[in-house]
């Protein structure tokens, strides 16, 4: 495990819009200051990057920009997560043929396959494409909610490398870590928790609030990772309230706020987000000041 390089803080990028359109320039910058940040990785066009909206055109543009852009300074894992296998077949083998170094790919949404629909989905990708992958456990937002029986079996596949969990559920990695192995990655996909779940022996977080704050939360992920911990709840102490505020809307839409504060961004979202409602974005502001943002 001490080998991998996909460890530390590793934010989920927003995807900038501007007319409408992807803002590549926009998007570059956003990647520049993450890197200037001290982040230990990125993950374009994941939920927080609105992939759902993007056209796959869009899609694929967005992670060759990341990798063009990070230029291997850090490791880039595309999102190239789909209900359909094929799909997510294609956004793998896309994101391989342009340079990335791993995909995350989600739990089929909306369809809701069982326990084996899911271990035969990912052993598809498994056997289609040479990358390391990522599962991505997210039942809030995919409806189903892989279990770690099946993810014991998928940690048997050579290309299935690790999983962000974003079920704010710290038993389950003391679990992993006992029976997938130890070259099984974990990433935390909760903010708030991932605290806790470094504690309990994960390696990282995909962070939404590394894109408002990276310096700080790559400093809080450098304390936890050296098991710094008085420094490390330091940080989670002035990040929680930013943690909990980037969600009092549909996301991405208080992140984008949030970067529209700092003059990085627009607001702008694709529908059916809108953007950040007027009623919680003071408590954004205050948050952003706990933080040290503004």
């Amino acid at each position: 495990m001490v080998h991998s390089p996909f460890k530390g803080v590793i934010p989920a990028l927003v995807t900038p819009f501007l007319n409408g359109e992807v803002d590549e320039k926009g998007f570059v910058a956003l990647v520049e200051r993450q890197i200037a940040g001290g982040v230990h990785g990125l993950v374009p066009v994941g939920t927080t990057g609105e992939t759902s909206t993007l056209s796959h055109d869009e899609h694929k543009r967005v992670v060759e920009l990341c990798v063009q852009t990070a230029r291997g300074r850090v490791p880039v894992i595309a999102g190239a997560g789909s209900n359909s296998t094929d799909e997510a077949i294609d956004f793998v083998r896309h994101a391989k043929t342009v340079g990335a170094d791993a995909a995350l790919v989600v739990t089929p949404y909306y369809n809701r396959p069982s326990q084996e629909g899911m271990y035969q989905h990912y052993k598809a990708i498994n056997d289609a494409v040479e990358l390391p992958v990522f599962v991505y456990n997210v039942p809030g937002r995919s409806g189903v909610d892989i279990s770690n029986d099946t993810l014991v079996r998928l940690s048997k596949l050579p290309n299935i490398v690790g999983i962000k969990d974003a079920t704010g559920d710290l038993t389950r990695i003391s679990l992993q870590r006992v029976t997938c192995g130890p070259d099984w990655v974990m990433l935390s996909g909760d903010d708030p928790t991932a605290l806790g779940y470094m504690a309990h022996g994960g390696h990282g977080v995909i962070s939404v609030t590394s894109n408002v704050a990276p310096d700080a939360c790559a400093t809080f992920m450098n304390a936890c990772v050296g098991n710094d911990w008085e420094t490390a709840r330091y940080w989670q102490d002035r990040l929680i309230k930013l943690h909990k505020a980037l969600f009092l809307d549909s996301s991405p839409g208080p992140t984008k706020f949030a970067l529209a504060q700092l003059g990085l961004s627009t607001e702008d979202v694709r529908l059916p987000i809108t953007p950040c409602s007027d009623a919680v974005r003071p408590a954004i502001v205050e948050a952003m000041r706990e933080a040290g943002l503004v």
